[in-house]
């Protein structure tokens, strides 16, 4: 499937090129250098002109022709349309495989780009759009953290506090607190 895309891309491409160069050099009706008539070339050449080939498969090998299944013609693709929709129906037009019309080229193509671009969106809104909230999250998260942290050095003080008068009640109660008031300041004078 990608790979047909990709062809179709390419042909488009060279085929502009090689139809809109060919129309300025030459007058539409006058025969080119190079091309020879369909006797004396296989059906399967490119110097062939489409309307001479009876089958899709050698009417498609030219990415200057394309097959209208509903009537069996092979026709030059129009130059200045994008869609062979004069001549021939889209689900009827087939370019480049035998297999692929327009209107699933169409339709498959609208949704490739449909699917690319909203993954595309949603890439952006991930990247950019969430990642400002998740910065929030983030920093409710640690001030949260923060908080919890200051509370539990705030209790951790609380019983340390507690142990140390505890302990000093019960050095006084047994006489082993040490007292500064006994003791004097000895002055020399």
């Amino acid at each position: 499937m990608i790979r047909s895309l990709f062809l179709l891309l390419i042909c488009c491409t060279f085929y502009t090129v090689e139809v809109h160069g060919a129309s300025t050099l030459q007058p539409t009706g006058a025969p080119t250098q190079g091309k020879t008539t369909a006797a004396s070339q296989p059906t399967s050449a490119p110097g062939v002109a489409c309307a001479d080939r009876t089958t899709c498969d050698t009417c498609l090998k030219n990415v200057t022709c394309y097959w209208c299944n509903g009537k069996d013609v092979c026709a030059d693709y129009p130059v200045g349309d994008i869609f062979p929709t004069k001549d021939c129906d889209l689900s009827a037009a087939r370019w480049l495989e035998c297999w692929l019309n327009f209107e699933a080229l169409l339709i498959s193509m609208g949704v490739i780009a449909g699917v690319l671009l909203i993954s595309c969106c949603c890439c952006v809104y991930c990247c950019c759009c969430r990642s400002s909230s998740n910065k929030k999250k983030y920093a409710k998260e640690d001030a949260k953290l923060e908080r919890q942290r200051e509370e539990r050095t705030m209790r951790q003080e609380e019983r340390k506090a507690e142990r140390k008068a505890k302990n000093d009640e019960i050095r006084r109660k047994y006489g082993l607190m040490k007292d500064d008031s006994g003791y004097t300041r000895f002055e020399n004078s």
